[in-house]
């Protein structure tokens, strides 16, 4: 057998790699009283598919439905609509222990009579592995999440962050999970800390290319850990997509209010024609044809990220009036007023804001308009 510790990690990352699974979640819907007349939905029909490798981010405000989601998925609850597939398996009825997932709870779960070392090794030693297959595992999952010092030490002494960073070691140590499904799994750790666990936990998914579902309300996590977020409203799915994409065209004004500090800038307008439209005395260019907005309530909808300070007038401009400016450290946060509307706008730390009046462009190319709070593509 293996006597070079490298052959023995290199040997079982590549079962890994060979154990991932393609989770696809088909008609999945849940309500809480299937058999009323009048059933209400936790969480509403839809489909989706988790590819394998990936990273993942369930994102919403408390009661919309994401730990019902991941909760169906570990199978800790049983659908009441649709079936979950791993690798085109129905694992639907499957109990959680038959389905080779790992979870990380918001609330660590450790052994506190066991070492750091013994925790970590404990899912291999209920399976059987081989000690030196076990050891190989966890010192390799110690060196990734920063644990190695720590092996000896009771975990019962350890601090929030270390604890939860060993939940999170106990999924990877095995070969046989699809996918590691995390709960609002920093909701404990110190702030300054989560930056370097939500960086760790990239790391780790580029290393060993497990799927990571995380949950969380939190955008600023899900926007600097995931690939792909799931934004969740009121049991809904709005939105899938990339951070950039989350950002730059959100579906709804839901997510556009949702994601971003500020939120997203909306202000109430009516059609002109063609790609031009009216806010208050003002007319935008768009690049949206409005023709295709019919006669729902128009909203023009633009970060204050893209909104520009100039200094003559032109097209697609306004002229406001400044209300505040706050130093944010990296840029100042400019609140102006036209003609009734509230604007936030982002400016760079070494461009003068003027005292009263200034000039405002918004570029047509960021502004997104809604019809009836949703995008008109």
């Amino acid at each position: 057998l293996c006597i070079c510790n490298g052959w023995k990690i290199k040997i079982l990352t590549l079962w890994r790699t060979e154990i991932m699974a393609e989770i696809e979640l088909q008609n999945i819907a849940h309500s809480y009283n299937p058999q009323a007349v009048d059933k209400t939905y936790a969480l509403d029909p839809f489909n989706m598919t988790w590819i394998d490798g990936g990273r993942y981010a369930i994102l919403g405000p408390s009661g919309c439905g994401k730990t019902t989601m991941l909760n169906i998925m570990s199978g800790i609850v049983q659908p009441s609509e649709g079936k979950l597939l791993f690798d085109g398996v129905d694992v639907t009825t499957l109990s959680t222990s038959e389905r080779n997932i790992a979870q990380v709870f918001q609330f660590p779960v450790i052994y506190g009579t066991m070492t750091v070392e013994q925790n970590l090794a404990f899912p291999l030693v209920c399976r059987n592995y081989e000690k030196f297959v076990i050891d190989a595992k966890v010192q390799e999952v110690a060196e990734a999440l920063s644990l190695q010092g720590l092996l000896k030490k009771s975990a019962s002494r350890l601090t929030a962050d270390q604890k939860q960073l060993i939940s999170l070691g106990r999924g990877l140590v095995r070969d046989d999970v699809a996918a590691v499904l995390m709960d609002e799994p920093l909701t404990v750790i110190d702030p300054d800390l989560k930056f370097r666990l939500r960086r760790q936990l990239k790391e780790i998914n580029q290393k060993y290319r497990s799927t990571l579902i995380y949950v969380t309300h939190d955008q600023n996590e899900a926007m600097t850990f995931a690939e792909n977020i799931i934004v969740m409203d009121a049991g809904k799915i709005v939105q899938v997509g990339s951070p950039a994409e989350l950002f730059d065209r959100p579906k709804t004004t839901f997510v556009g209010y949702f994601i971003g500090a500020p939120a997203m800038n909306f202000f109430n307008c009516q059609a002109v024609g063609g790609y031009k439209l009216s806010i208050g005395s003002a007319e935008i260019m768009t690049g949206t044809d409005l023709s295709k907005a019919g006669s729902a309530p128009l909203k023009l909808g633009i970060r204050s990220e893209y909104i520009r300070i100039v200094e003559a007038k032109g097209a697609n401009t306004f002229t406001a009036q400044v209300q505040r400016v706050e130093d944010l450290g990296n840029y100042k946060l400019m609140t102006a007023v036209f003609d009734g509307y509230v604007m936030k706008v982002k400016v760079e730390r070494d461009i003068t804001v003027p005292a009263e009046r200034v000039e405002l462009l918004l570029p047509a190319e960021n502004c997104c308009v809604y019809a009836a709070d949703v995008l008109v593509s």
